[in-house]
């Protein structure tokens, strides 16, 4: 497998290639490997009734955040995660036009599993809207098309 590219080459090309997020106007900001936030204001077409936004949306966003997070971390050993679960709890109603920021942080970052805590306010309401916790599977990054994708873009030899 070649040498990877530093965090911050991984992360600009996992931008480009996140259709979700640049779907959804979410804006990922890197404060340093496993610890990220999401920022994301909420616009019509994520609405359930009239002014609310779906909860389905805000599950989205964590589950953005905790994994951004979890790869951060993962990319520094040259390895990619995936979701195995993660718990939210809704603490406040998101409305029409609420800035959304989301924050995550690694709290455990074992052999196989890292654990990740996250959060999701509206600065302008001052409040916390939902909590949650997720956990992912690490696993090398020379095994999938992600690498691949990236060397292949960036013009590198990939892996045989």
């Amino acid at each position: 497998m070649p040498e990877l590219p530093d965090v911050a080459s991984l992360i600009a090309f996992y931008n480009q290639i996140n259709h979700y997020g640049r779907t959804n106007g979410m804006v990922l900001r890197v404060q340093a490997p496993g610890q990220v936030s999401y920022t994301m204001t909420v616009r019509d077409q994520h609405l359930s009734s009239p002014g609310i936004c779906h909860g389905g949306v805000v599950a989205g966003l964590m589950d953005a955040v905790l994994g951004a997070a979890a790869l951060t971390q993962a990319f520094v050993e040259q390895e990619l995660v995936s979701t195995v679960e993660f718990k939210l709890n809704f603490l406040q109603p998101v409305r029409l036009h609420d800035e959304l920021l989301a924050t995550a942080r690694v709290e455990h970052h074992g052999k196989s599993l890292v654990v990740v805590d996250g959060t999701i306010e509206c600065p302008a309401r001052g409040v916390t809207v939902a909590r949650g916790l997720g956990t992912f599977n690490r696993y090398p990054a020379s095994k999938q098309e992600f690498i691949q994708a990236f060397t292949g873009q960036l013009g590198l030899e990939s892996a045989s």
